[in-house]
């Protein structure tokens, strides 16, 4: 097969779903099935039932792997973050997960997630430039 690579500089779905074609076909033949989940859980505001944050995560390969958390500043310290946690941790028990698994920024809340017993795994340094990135998981105890 000859092969040319070009440079696309605002791909598509179409051009990113011709990537993830193939990926997804080698992982399933090397892993299984990764039984795909998508969840949301909606924090809304009472009085105007409008979404104002929540988490959003996919489960795959039996790891929660949480895309999204969100509360905005007018509702921090409520213990809404905490409960969403809460919630998606028990998500994951009742669905078989190994664990859960995120990244976050040191500005956003690194210790947040260590409080809810979540462990650094890596971080990188300077993304964005003079901050870090920081990857954390938690394993569930069955």
């Amino acid at each position: 097969m000859n092969t040319r690579i070009e440079m696309s500089e605002n791909p598509g779905e179409d051009e990113r779903s011709a990537i993830l074609r193939p990926l997804r076909a080698h992982n399933f033949s090397q892993a299984g099935d990764p039984k795909r989940e998508t969840i949301a859980l909606l924090a809304r505001d009472e009085h105007t039932n409008e979404v104002i944050g929540g988490l959003y995560g996919e489960i795959f390969y039996r790891w929660l792997f949480i895309e999204l958390l969100a509360i905005p500043e007018q509702a921090r310290g409520q213990g809404t973050g905490s409960r969403l946690m809460n919630m998606a941790e028990d998500i994951a028990r009742e669905k078989g997960c190994v664990g859960i698994w995120l990244d976050t920024f040191d500005f956003q809340a690194p210790e947040f997630y260590q409080k809810h017993g979540f462990t650094k795994f890596g971080h990188i340094d300077d993304f964005p430039p003079t901050h870090k990135r920081f990857f954390l998981q938690k394993r569930l105890v069955r």
